[in-house]
């Protein structure tokens, strides 16, 4: 990730996306990032990649001849091929995002090979065809999926019930995860319903005990019920996850402690391209990021509707705020007359995780608590990415970049 500081977002009242007051000021950014992972709340992988303990070993994939540095205890085989995921995970981990990594073609996946098709001068299809496979074949090695150990620190952390109301959300000192369950989907790219395919029974696909009756069974989940996080997975336990990468955190790399917990939680790294240039198109659905005429980047978005459209032009990146809070007007959102409200930062606010400011006033680039929903619901105007979409975007633009919204 880039270390800059962006301008100063002192106040944004963001027309069409409600509003928020993020601090994105160089006092705000000064705490260092201690190598240790105690003082950041999370366990890293080591000393040389911050990420969490349940990060993939990306050099070991690539290497000729070298098998992934991973617990024996998690090594285990996955029982079904999965060519669409294994494709997805590549394609996230090369920076076209798939949006939900679920192992279903859909309109993320087709736009992310969309982009892996252009950038590499094949024929623009949206399929997987024989010459895309054969351009992906770089990266066979990695597989679809991986295994890993739900650390024990997650289970310790607060998880909340979230409130439907907006009055009722206001009351939270921060918008956080719902739940264990919710979690652990964001950091791997996906949904609950696809963690628990695969892991049938509670137990990882492939494992000898996962058509078996266990401690982590349909019927026996609900014990868990009583921990924080509670639901269908446990700190503990192992799960079978796709094999997202990309994560490796640089000691050293991110000045603010807490930007760096999200990051471990999303599952993305800091070594990001700098682009110059995005563009993002309405009819598309997307966000192109280049890196001089080349194409590095590109991710499914939504941006605008028939009362909040897109603002198209050119506009300038100005600030960026990491885990801003929200300002909520009933009348900037032209829901009429209300009671404003101040919700706390956290990935389920209406802006998720990060917000890049522009020139135009009152619209930017922000995360979303509703991944699923990329590319399907309309925006308020501004322009909505998936939470880790988002937080990887944020790592490779600067003042620098220039951003054009076009129809």
């Amino acid at each position: 990730m880039r270390n800059f500081i962006l301008a100063t977002v002192s106040s944004l009242a963001l027309v069409a996306c409600g509003g928020q007051e993020p601090d994105a000021s160089p006092e705000a950014a000064t705490e260092t990032a201690a190598a240790s992972g105690s003082e950041h709340g999370y366990e890293t992988r080591g000393s040389d990649n911050l990420a969490d303990t349940m990060a993939s070993d990306d050099a070991s994939y690539m290497a000729d001849g070298a098998t992934p540095d991973s617990d024996a205890a998690n090594d285990i085989p996955d029982s079904t091929e999965r060519p669409v995921m294994q494709a997805q995970v590549v394609l996230d981990r090369i920076g076209f995002g798939p949006g939900v990594i679920d192992g279903k073609m859909g309109m993320s996946t087709e736009n992310a090979l969309r982009g892996f098709q252009e950038a590499n001068d094949l024929e623009v299809t949206g399929r997987l065809d024989q010459p895309t496979k054969t351009a992906l074949a770089e990266w066979e090695r990695i597989p679809a999926t991986r295994v890993v150990t739900v650390p024990d620190s997650w289970a310790e952390a607060e998880y909340t019930d979230m409130p439907d109301s907006v009055a009722g959300k206001a009351k939270l000192d921060r918008l956080g995860y719902k739940s264990l369950d919710e979690r652990l989907a964001e950091r791997f790219h996906t949904t609950v319903e696809v963690l628990r395919e695969l892991n049938p029974g509670g137990r990882p696909a492939g494992s000898s005990a996962s058509a078996d009756a266990g401690p982590y069974d349909g019927a026996n989940a609900q014990a868990a019920d009583g921990q924080a996080g509670g639901g269908y997975f446990m700190a503990g336990q192992q799960l079978r996850v796709p094999n997202i990468g990309a994560d490796r955190i640089a000691p050293g790399a991110i000045a603010d402690a807490d930007w760096q917990r999200t990051l471990a939680s999303l599952g993305v790294g800091t070594e990001q391209t700098a682009v110059d240039r995005i563009v993002v198109s309405k009819a598309g659905k997307t966000l192109k990021a280049y890196s001089g005429d080349k194409l590095v980047a590109l991710f499914t978005v939504s941006s605008g509707s028939s009362e909040f459209p897109l603002p198209l032009g050119e506009w300038d990146i100005v600030g960026e705020a990491y885990n801003p809070p929200y300002s909520y007007d009933p009348e900037v959102l032209g829901n009429g007359d209300g009671e404003t409200y101040t919700l706390a930062a956290g990935p389920n606010s209406p802006v998720g995780v990060v917000w890049i400011d522009l020139s135009k006033e009152h619209y930017g680039i922000h995360g979303t608590p509703h991944p699923e929903t990329i590319g399907r619901a309309q925006s308020s105007g501004c322009v909505r990415l998936t939470n880790w979409d988002a937080a990887r975007l944020a790592g490779m633009v600067s003042q620098s970049t220039r951003v054009l919204f076009e129809a």
